[in-house]
């Protein structure tokens, strides 16, 4: 196991360091500067120049690489063109916010998606398995944004129960908080579950039909037990590979979400960030992200032993 995790670890770093430079390159292909953006269509020119100097934007494109990478390496991750504050500490902030939304609207995905999913393969071709299906379909081809914008209409304009715009941070108030998370929450988990559980349905019926299920039943174990013990744990493993893909996928919905719900987290961080062209922050938001994702995918591989013992790493 010991080398297992080192190994991997180690293939991480060439992947974040591609993640780095991709990263780095776009910024800089992408039409428009910060300076620009700060100083206006009216500047004059030595002012715009001056700037440029002071943020090192006049520097070949490998050495503003160069320094950015050792600035990282060291913790680094640069001050906000815009604000003016600490790139790291900033992002770390709004990441809690991030964070709360994506681990809740995917335990709540999980919960409802897995047992969703066994039970319409065990229901497979019946009116259950077909009602199942059709409303997963559903939840998959809506995106989540306009599905936040139907629950803010229903939930918060016609019926007034929920709060549509804003934030309360839990360790303030957590009653309150909770209530400025269930919309948010609810617009990723409606579309996200659909996918999981279409996932665990499909590895659910293939498990289904093996030999040592037929074996168990035969034994005269009740239905619960052949499904949950016996079925369960290896139709499940496809469906824990797809967390880590899940995991993407919720992180790039929170960044529409939380601009619809007004949301102070790293998505509108970073789309605040785009429209400034601030650097530093596009660049340390996209790395956290493809960090967080490398660790979660990770985490899965890791997993895989406590679900079958016979997986060897």
């Amino acid at each position: 196991m010991g080398a297992y995790l080192l190994r991997r670890c180690l293939m991480t770093l060439p992947t974040l360091l591609i993640v780095a430079v991709i990263v780095f390159l776009l910024m800089r292909l992408v039409p428009g500067d910060p300076v620009s953006v700060m100083v206006g269509d009216m500047a004059d020119p030595a002012t715009i120049a001056a700037i440029t100097r002071n943020l090192g934007l006049d520097q070949p494109l490998p050495v503003q690489f160069l320094h950015w990478l050792g600035n990282i390496l060291t913790g680094d991750f640069g001050t906000s063109i815009t604000t003016g504050e600490a790139v790291l500490p900033a992002m770390l902030h709004r990441l809690g916010v991030t964070a709360q939304i994506v681990l809740l609207s995917m335990t709540l995905a999980m919960l409802i998606a897995v047992p969703a999913g066994m039970l319409a393969a065990w229901r497979q071709n019946k009116g259950t398995d077909m009602v199942i299906t059709g409303l997963l379909v559903l939840f998959i081809s809506v995106p989540s944004f306009w599905v936040g914008l139907l629950l803010i209409l229903l939930f918060g304009v016609e019926l007034g129960w929920l709060p549509t715009v804003g934030y309360v941070a839990i360790t303030d108030d957590p009653l309150r908080g909770l209530l400025y998370l269930i919309l948010p929450c609810a617009s990723l988990v409606l579309v996200e579950m659909g996918v999981v559980a279409r996932m665990m349905r499909s590895g659910m019926i293939d498990v289904l039909r093996l030999d040592y299920i037929t074996h168990a039943r035969a034994k005269g174990l009740a239905e619960g037990p052949v499904l949950w013990r016996h079925a369960f744990p290896n139709a499940f493993a496809p469906t824990l590979t797809f967390i880590g893909l899940l995991l993407g996928s919720l992180l790039g919905g929170a960044v529409v979400i939380e601009t619809v719900f007004t949301l102070p987290g790293l998505g509108r961080f970073l789309v605040d960030a785009i429209e400034a062209r601030d650097y530093p922050v596009i660049q340390g938001c996209l790395l956290l992200v493809a960090m967080i994702r490398i660790l979660v995918n990770l985490a899965v591989d890791l997993a895989y032993p406590l679900l079958d013992p016979r997986v060897q790493l």
